[in-house]
């Protein structure tokens, strides 16, 4: 694909120099290797800097508030704490049995985000999990801003507004802000326009170099998300394709430069992946599959023309019905964007840039709905295209609904040509004014409101000041009441990552193999006699009988998981869970903000 300045398509460099410095044949103009920033780019990227720790705000100083899948944070959080220990203490970052003792977690099969956590080891360190979470969905919305931003001012568009309202959208849109609340691995699309503006450079020359940059760039974004990486390489491909059908002249001139920087990135990637991924998919704790039903995750057709909850036009209740959770609103473009949209692509129809992009966009909307399409919650029986490829590795493994994340930079880059060709020295001020109030309206009800937070059961102060310390020897463990609690709200995860994985603890929020015969992929640890006992009283609220096989169980349980100590939080004398374990192990006793039962004269 050839990506250039727009109304003649002509190629460009990776500048910001006018057009008419670049020569007639398409290659990049001579150029100082160093280029100052405009005092203009200085304060788009503060205000998108701004505007993501405004997002963020019902958090900052709050440790008892979490976003509002507190499971997801916590167990990010803990995975920057990972990093952080993995860094200070040059220990393997692949692996911890800092979680789901003593067997341990296969982090390269979970997401880690270790290209995330390592460059925040200072900031985790000094400030805590929760700092080093929010600093991090910072870096998510704003970085992802700001590399559209540079890629749109570079390659494509005249003017700065136009580009920095194309960034706004790809770091801020609904789908974006949905996932930074939860998923900060599909929120860290900062290095996406980095890798296109490598693979469709349209420069013939330095294709080893580049192809190098490339490679190392593919390499970090396995390290920041995998599944981005998957949906950046079927996007690239579809739009590689449709732009040479929309072009051939010009794909036929670019694709030896392109096929050799693919070749050469792949080379280097191949070689620095290769033991991260043999280890993903061999070493211990890896597993088959997913632990859940991912083609049931899928969007509603009219979500195309909602808003999203997190939205100044959105709500809740309708958004809800719409998406399968809060935190896969990926499309909820409102009803004027999408609309826009067309209009802006039966105005630029004749660039093959346009054509490429809406052809891309099409399909991965399509492809979100899933294996069945579903409007206004109405199943109409109608197939979904995402049926002819649920079977492809790799495909039947990712979210349907995250599809429609490949929209929001199709998107924005459409508002962004739009904007710039309005703001063309050659249209009127009346046609600008006409283009700039659609782009407005089309975006105003799309403004991000601050992720919505709920409240967070502190870590108890016997565990977060040290009191546990004097009762769990090296080689011991501390297991939080609930233990082994799956894809539940895991006490295991969050003390262990606010605590700066102080203790080793059984079970936590995580994907693994059921057990050791079995490799089909399972949340959490695998289930235990005793912690589904203890999970029975809990979900029911009432006390199990207890005999004297399941205080054998417990102790081979407890010796299992090497426990030292058991914690419970916020537990009253009454409490289900409470006696059912003075039942098996005798009465605890009561310590600052917890409940205490030593065992380790049944484990020792």
């Amino acid at each position: 694909m050839v990506v250039g300045r727009p109304d003649t398509d002509r190629p460009v460099g990776l500048t910001t120099a006018p057009p008419a410095a670049v020569p007639p044949d398409g290659a990049p103009a001579d150029r100082p290797r160093r280029r100052v920033p405009r005092r203009v780019d200085v304060l788009v990227v503060a205000g998108y800097l701004g505007l993501a720790v405004l997002l963020t705000g019902g958090q900052w100083g709050r440790p008892e508030r979490l976003f509002h899948q507190a499971g997801d944070q916590m167990l990010f959080e803990w995975m920057l704490s990972r990093a952080a220990r993995a860094v200070a203490g040059a220990e393997n970052p692949l692996h911890s049995t800092a979680l789901n003792a003593p067997d341990g977690v296969n982090l390269m099969a979970n997401t880690s985000v270790l290209g995330l956590g390592v460059p925040l080891t200072p900031v985790t360190l000094l400030f805590g999990s929760q700092t080093a979470f929010l600093v991090a969905v910072v870096c998510c919305l704003a970085g992802s801003a700001t590399a559209w931003y540079a890629l749109l001012a570079r390659r494509l568009v005249r003017s700065r507004v136009a580009a920095a309202v194309g960034g706004l959208f790809c770091g801020f849109a609904p789908g974006m802000v949905s996932q930074a609340g939860a998923h900060l691995h599909m929120a860290a699309q900062f290095l996406v326009p980095v890798i296109l503006g490598l693979v469709f450079r349209p420069a013939a020359d330095r294709v080893r170099r580049d192809g190098v940059l490339l490679g190392l760039a593919v390499v970090y974004q396995v390290f920041l998300g995998e599944e981005v990486l998957v949906f950046l390489a079927l996007a690239a491909g579809v739009l590689a394709g449709a732009y040479a059908l929309a072009d051939p002249a010009a794909a036929r001139r670019r694709a030896p430069a392109l096929l050799g920087r693919l070749g050469v990135g792949a080379l280097v990637a191949g070689v620095l992946l290769a033991y991260p991924l043999w280890f993903q998919f061999r070493g211990p704790g890896n597993y088959a599959g997913m632990p859940f039903f991912a083609a049931g995750f899928r969007l509603d057709a009219a979500s195309f023309t909602a808003a999203a909850r997190q939205t100044v036009a959105g709500d809740a209740h309708s958004a809800g019905l719409l998406s399968p959770n809060p935190t896969e609103e990926n499309s909820f473009f409102g009803p004027a964007l999408p609309l826009l949209a067309v209009l802006v692509v039966v105005r630029l129809w004749r660039r093959p840039l346009v054509r490429a992009l809406a052809g891309c966009g099409l399909l991965f909307a399509l492809l979100s709905l899933g294996t069945g399409i579903r409007v206004a919650h109405h199943e109409t029986g109608l197939p979904g295209p995402y049926r002819l490829v649920s079977g492809v590795p790799l495909l039947d493994l990712v979210v349907p609904a995250r599809f429609a994340l490949v929209c929001v930079p199709v998107l924005g880059v459409l508002l962004a040509l739009a904007l710039d060709r309005a703001y063309d020295h050659g249209v009127g001020r009346a046609r600008r004014l006409l283009w700039t109030g659609a782009v407005a309206a089309a975006l105003l009800p799309l403004a991000p409101t601050p992720i919505r937070t709920v409240p967070a059961g502190p870590v108890p102060q016997f565990v977060a000041d040290g009191g546990w310390r004097a009762y769990v020897p090296p080689g011991m463990t501390l297991v939080p009441v609930l233990p082994v609690t799956g894809a539940a709200v895991s006490p295991a995860t969050f003390w262990s990552a606010r605590t700066g994985l102080a203790f080793d603890a059984p079970g936590g929020f995580f994907i693994g193999p059921t057990d050791a015969a079995d490799p089909t992929a399972h949340w959490g640890a695998p289930d235990t006699p005793t912690s589904l006992l203890l999970r029975r009283a809990a979900e029911s609220g009432q006390v199990p009988p207890v005999g004297d096989a399941d205080r054998r169980q417990a102790v081979e349980d407890l010796r299992h998981w090497r426990a030292a100590v058991l914690v419970q939080a916020g537990s009253s004398p009454a409490d289900p869970v409470r006696v059912t374990l003075d039942a098996l192990v005798g009465p605890g006793r009561d310590v600052p903000g917890a409940h205490l039962w030593d065992v380790r004269a049944l484990t020792s």
